[in-house]
């Protein structure tokens, strides 16, 4: 029988960064990557960017549009433990949905300290809302690390979406997503994030009810730190047992920072399972 020993330093157990030799390296390279792609899809007119959904300076999007009629838009939400990035840094990233014929939204969203989760969770809600108001079709979502989080928590009964709204979101990807917030309030990052017992609750997906209807995948990389393997397998399991449509995938040899890569790519197994090929 194996036994797992408790905890004892939940900095490490969370911290990406110090887990992979080279992730300063990926950051860098994206910021690259996604505004050579903003350039090249500003040259062919199928950019349009700083679109607002609300009031607030980061409440504003990018929208990227195929060359053939959409056949339903993805919005992809990014990571950054709710404290760092915006939409500028994963444009790249909408370049598989793109070639596949999708239209791709990335939206910023107001980070921590400025705000909690729990308004984070409210802005994705107003960005989606908004997103659906004016593209009527089919919905995917995606989103990494913190965004996974974020993606998982528009499925819930409580995540301020109305019913029509929810029904055209026929498939999200959680991708390295951290469904179980309450670990997070033990580590040194909470001083930024500023999460007590009740918030970590309250914005857990794995704690929350998912939508009638809800087919999700949590889908990890089969390197990744022991907990992002184990909140992945989590939520699968926790909602699978209150009807949701579920599944869990581990990608070999992939890790924190290279598994949302294949967003990239057309023909990557990641992009076959968000538009359900």
């Amino acid at each position: 029988m194996h036994m797992n020993l408790p905890i004892s330093d939940w900095d490490t157990a969370y911290n990406n960064s110090a887990a992979v030799t080279d992730s300063a390296s990926f950051a860098e390279r994206w910021q690259q990557q996604a505004s050579d792609f903003r350039q090249a899809l500003s040259r062919t007119g199928q950019l349009q960017t700083e679109l607002a959904y609300g009031q607030a300076p980061r409440e504003q999007y990018d929208l990227f549009t195929p060359t053939v009629a959409p056949l339903g838009l993805v919005i992809f939400i990014h990571g950054g433990y709710w404290m760092r990035f915006d939409k500028n840094t994963w444009s790249h990233l909408a370049n598989g949905p793109l070639l596949k014929g999708w239209q791709v939204a990335i939206p910023s969203y107001t980070l921590c300290p400025e705000t909690t989760i729990a308004e984070i969770t409210k802005q994705i809600a107003e960005a989606v809302c908004h997103l659906a108001d004016q593209h009527p079709g089919p919905i995917r979502l995606a989103g990494h690390s913190a965004g996974g989080h974020l993606v998982s928590r528009m499925m819930c009964e409580s995540s301020g979406l109305p019913d029509s709204v929810s029904e055209q979101i026929e498939k999200t990807v959680s991708i390295s997503g951290v469904h179980d917030l309450r670990p997070l309030c033990k580590t040194s990052m909470n001083d930024t994030l500023k999460l007590d017992d009740d918030m970590a609750g309250k914005e857990s997906p794995v704690l929350l009810t998912p939508r009638e209807n809800s087919n999700i995948t949590c889908w990890v990389g089969g390197q990744e730190l022991p907990e992002f393997i184990r909140q992945s397998k989590l939520l699968s399991t926790m909602w699978y047992g209150l009807g949701a449509t579920t599944d869990a995938f581990a990608e070999p040899g992939k890790h924190h920072f290279s598994v949302v890569e294949g967003l990239a790519r057309h023909d990557s197994p990641l992009v076959a399972k968000l538009l359900g090929e």
